[in-house]
């Protein structure tokens, strides 16, 4: 017999994961079919309530305790120089969101979302992928577990953030270690390098998929080499999502470069993920396609921290009002479709 490795817990906790409560579902599509307006009047709206409904397990989806966790982490892969700013820009960004002063804090007062803030060992930036293994599995495992405590507050709706100068560099080495193409079909601006800075990031990403080729066939040894510690706690809170049946809402980029690594683990791995927006940074249309998720807006942001999932929050709760608060048609005396 082999020795349990750390990843194997994680192999055995997707093996667990349920689906969507389908006789709440049912009774959802059942109850839209009954207010007061033209069936599908309503477009993605219908569908987003309807979502709520089967994961949360109840005929009256609700948003009452949304949460944003944001993780932040720091990259040796910065090293070379694939963005503009340094590393300490990290740890004042956490700072930051502490104080209030961010983006993410004034979404959050807009749509009355919690806010929690997870700092991954910012002293210890993450092994320089171009030369070594971002994590070890023992490292990458631990820190799977622990963003799923991010579910601890009992969230019932949950988006995801991230903080991390050179994180747009990990999050395209493990899409192209995942989906293949070219290195340059990953990279974008990130936080605004010029060409020069676009061709190191292209560089550094082909470098590191060449590097560890030879243990890329296992999308968790992809996580622990090529990712960094917020994106593999991401991955464990989107698990620990499913487990507890929370949806969840995707950010842009990186965020949903986490998602990637769960979906080539197993394809119903995001039955319960909505894309909150898709970002100005230019593959994340594509990553949104191969991961099937439908933005729910395009705004042109690329700012990061959870901050497009937030703002598409707006949207849910509408959806949710709309749902709930709406008259069918016999309590408003309504005539309905003969």
């Amino acid at each position: 017999m082999t020795a349990p490795r750390p990843f194997d817990d994680i192999r055995a906790l997707l093996l667990q994961m349920p689906g969507p409560d389908e006789e709440a579902l049912a009774a959802a599509r059942e109850r839209e079919a009954q207010l007061t307006k033209p069936a599908g009047s309503l477009g993605r709206l219908e569908e987003i309530s309807a979502f709520l409904a089967g994961w949360q397990g109840s005929a009256r989806p609700h948003v009452n305790n949304p949460l944003v966790a944001v993780f932040a982490g720091n990259h040796g892969v910065v090293a070379q120089g694939v963005s503009p700013f340094p590393q300490s820009v990290t740890g004042a960004m956490v700072a930051n969101f502490t104080a209030g002063g961010a983006a993410i804090n004034q979404i959050c007062k807009a749509f009355d979302i919690s806010l929690k803030v997870y700092e991954l060992a910012l002293e210890r930036p993450t092994g320089d992928i171009t030369r070594e293994p971002a994590m070890d599995e023992r490292n990458c495992a631990g820190t799977i577990a622990f963003g799923m405590e991010a579910l601890a507050s009992e969230p019932d709706l949950l988006l995801l953030g991230e903080m991390g100068i050179g994180n747009t560099t990990s999050a395209a080495a493990i899409y192209h270690a995942l989906w293949g193409g070219e290195a340059e079909d990953w990279v974008g601006r990130g936080t605004g390098v010029d060409d020069a800075g676009l061709k190191r990031k292209a560089d550094a990403v082909r470098a590191a998929v060449a590097l560890h080729r030879d243990h890329l066939a296992d999308p968790l040894e992809v996580l622990a080499r090529l990712g960094g510690r917020e994106i593999a706690a991401m991955a464990g809170a989107i698990l620990a999502a499913r487990l507890r049946r929370t949806p969840v809402v995707l950010d842009g980029f990186v965020v949903c470069a986490a998602a990637a690594v769960l979906q080539a683990l197993d394809r119903a791995a995001l039955d319960h993920c909505l894309a909150g927006h898709v970002s100005a940074e230019r593959a994340h249309r594509q990553a949104l396609d191969r991961l099937g998720k439908a933005p729910i807006l395009a705004l042109g942001m690329r700012l990061g921290e959870g901050s497009g999932a937030a703002v598409a929050v707006g949207v849910i709760k509408a959806a949710v009002a709309c749902h709930n608060g709406m008259a069918t048609f016999a309590e408003a005396g309504v005539a309905g479709k003969e």
